[in-house]
Order: C-alpha cells, then structure tokens, then sequence
C-alpha cells in the first residue's frame, strides 16, 4: 500500500475513486484471494503504480467483499480492470495481461509524463490522504510548470475551499475559465453556498434546536446550509427535502430553491451526477 496505490470498499469508494478521478486516471483493479490470475496482476500493477509516480492510481477492490461495486461495474470474472476518469468509464480488460502489454495500456490511459502532470496526480493522492496544504503546494508547483492549464487552477481553487481558504478562492475564480467552463461556474455556487452558511451556527447547535422543534424550517435550511457548507451535499439535500416535504410553500418555496441551488453549485461535477438525479427525483415526487 502505498499514497498510488490502496485498498478501496465501498465505504469509501467516493472519497478514493470518484473523487480523485475527476482529475487524475483511476486503475479499478477487482481481485479476490482465491484468484490465481490476480495473484500475478495484483502485485505487478502496484509495483507499476509506483513507477508511474501519480500519473494513474490505483484502487484494489476484493470483489467477493464488495459485491455491490463489482456489479455495479459489471464484472463476471476476474481480474478486472476498469479505467475511471472526469466520471466516464474510459478503457478496461479482463485477466492477467503480461508486463509489456500492461504497460501499454498504462501508458494509454495515464497522465502524461511531465511535472505537471505528474505533480497533479501527486496533489490528487494528497487529497486522498487528507493532506491538504501539501496538496496545495503541489498544485501550485504544478500551475507553474503548465500555467495554461486550467483543470490544476480549479484543483487549486477546490483545495482551497476545502480548507475554508476561501478568500483566495474567491480571487481565482475571478478571472476566466473557457476551457473549464461548467467546473468554474460550478466552483463558484459552491462558493457562494459557504458564504451563505458563513454567519450561521455551527451543525451541532442547529441540529439541537431542530431536535428541539422539528416544525422549525428556518433552521432546518440553515442546517442544509451549514451542511453544504462542510462539503456534506447529501445531508443538505436531505434537510432541504425535508422541508419541501413538510411544507412547500414555506417561504415562498424556499426548499425547493435550497435544492435548485445546491443542484447548480454541483453540476459541474461529474461525482455527484448520481446524486443530483436522486434528488431531483425525490423533490418531483414531493411536489407532485
């Protein structure tokens, strides 16, 4: 195990493969203890994930374990690798390939070599491991090996927000983002939800008083607000429902709106599709 290379469970399979493949290759790797072909692919993929520096990652999914993800992905045998990359499903092989021909599929879907590449992967296994500031640094190394890249400003923006540095963020997302026009956009409603939340109580407080009296749906939005807040979407989705469900014409409709924004604030984002579509689902039925 190593930063490149980790076991993946469907407890964390979004924070360690969704995510991270928004901006860098993620090598799916489902193997189980009994396979004899896993036991030669396993170990050559992880030693070659190391080589590679960054410019993939590698998630090892014991298939007999999670059996949700595996057919989700629709493996039927294994080994199976499957390539994720910006939400798409990008390049994939069954069985055991030989070092030379897996390289060559590695060096298909890989980062390309370069420190800007490669210090963008770097950055994405970084985040993974919670170490913001240290990812920062990486990207910001990594913008000015490519400064016309604008995928590593926006992985710069999105750390940045997450360590509540949103000031600065703010003053990136000012300027023009043409190549990465819905990322952008997406980034800077998500901006604007934290600066919302930025006046109210903690989620704690507010739960209490909620707990308190559930009838209250001011606090129920300034807790789906907070949550937003936090990086926590499908919790303030939920508390934004909850309240289109308990009473749709509170405040002109305003649960339904905290959805519609939280909606646009991550559109851009090719993990949260699947979430955006069970909630957009769930507020049709409740208005219906």
């Amino acid at each position: 195990m190593s930063e490149f290379a980790f076991d993946v469970s469907i407890e964390d399979f979004e924070t360690k493969v969704l995510q991270p493949a928004e901006t860098v290759p993620v090598v799916v790797d489902f193997w189980a203890p009994w396979c004899e072909p896993c036991k030669v692919l396993k170990p050559l993929l992880e030693k070659l994930a190391e080589e590679y520096k960054g410019r993939f990652l590698l998630a090892m999914v014991n298939a007999d374990e999670n059996p949700e993800i595996a057919q989700q992905f629709g493996v039927r045998s294994i080994p199976a690798v499957k390539v994720l990359f910006q939400g798409q499903l990008v390049d994939e092989f069954e069985g055991a390939l030989p070092e030379g021909q897996l390289r060559e599929f590695l060096d298909r879907v890989a980062l390309p070599a370069g420190p800007g590449g490669d210090l963008r992967a770097e950055a994405a296994a970084l985040v993974i491991e919670g170490k913001l500031e240290e990812a920062l640094a990486k990207l910001v190394e990594a913008s000015k090996a490519k400064p016309e890249d604008q995928a590593i400003q926006l992985d710069a923006v999105d750390v940045m927000m997450q360590l509540g540095r949103n000031d600065e963020a703010g003053q990136l997302l000012s300027g023009e983002y043409t190549q990465e026009a819905d990322r952008a956009n997406a980034l800077r409603a998500r901006l604007a939800l934290a600066a919302g939340a930025a006046g109210a109580a903690d989620t704690a407080e507010l739960e209490a008083k909620l707990a308190a009296n559930p009838a209250d749906h001011g606090v129920r939005l300034d807790l789906s607000r907070a949550y937003a807040a936090q990086g926590n979407f499908r919790a303030a989705m939920e508390a934004a429902l909850e309240v289109v469900t308990r009473d749709r014409a509170f405040d002109e409709g305003a649960g339904r709106k905290a959805l519609l924004t939280l909606f646009e604030a991550l559109a851009g984002s090719d993990q949260y599709d699947d979430l955006i579509r069970e909630f957009r689902r769930k507020m049709s039925a409740a208005l219906n």
